[in-house]
């Protein structure tokens, strides 16, 4: 490979390991992605290890990872006791998957949260002291919620105009 792509592989997965962090997911879960997203056949786990350079447990862990969220898929070569993954290239695919997971999991905790210290401010009896204090968090906390509530239903209809958009365009054969 020549120094321009080599150089241009090393600086998408770095970009793709920054997405990935951001996100809340593992750094080497960017990296395996990048590496498998710009190899042109399907990757074994040990082919990842090595071009990743993490442990092949990582690598394991983070493959069913990727894989739940519909990010890789396995491919299955007859003969070949390997599993080999190859990249999805449908980012709206990959996004809602990703939505779908993180909305599912941290998100609902992360409103539900929010939402039990908002009722729980909301039922206190302050002391004299901090009365101010209680309606300051009360409406940090009543803002917060509401944006919460707010983009859940953002998520949801994303999501849902996606479906609808796969389900309409998959009847007439896009």
């Amino acid at each position: 490979m020549s120094q321009d792509l080599t150089t241009a592989k090393e600086n998408f997965i770095q970009g793709i390991s920054r997405i990935t962090t951001f996100w809340g997911f593992p750094k080497a879960m960017g990296a395996m992605f990048g590496t498998i997203y710009l190899s042109p056949a399907p990757l074994s786990l040990d082919e990842i290890v090595e071009q990743v350079g993490v442990t092949k447990g990582a690598v394991s862990t983070n493959i069913r990872n990727l894989e739940r969220l519909g990010v890789v898929h396995k491919i299955i070569k007859m003969g070949d006791r390997k599993d080999y993954y190859s990249a999805e290239t449908d980012f709206w695919k990959i996004i809602k998957g990703i939505l779908r997971e993180r909305e599912k999991n941290e998100f609902d905790r992360a409103i539900k949260s929010v939402g039990e210290s908002l009722d729980i401010v909301r039922n206190s009896i302050p002391d004299p002291g901090e009365k101010e204090l209680t309606l300051f968090y009360e409406d940090r906390l009543k803002t917060l919620n509401q944006f919460f509530e707010s983009l859940d239903k953002l998520v949801a209809t994303i999501i849902a105009v996606d479906d609808m958009r796969s389900g309409v365009l998959g009847k007439f054969g896009k």
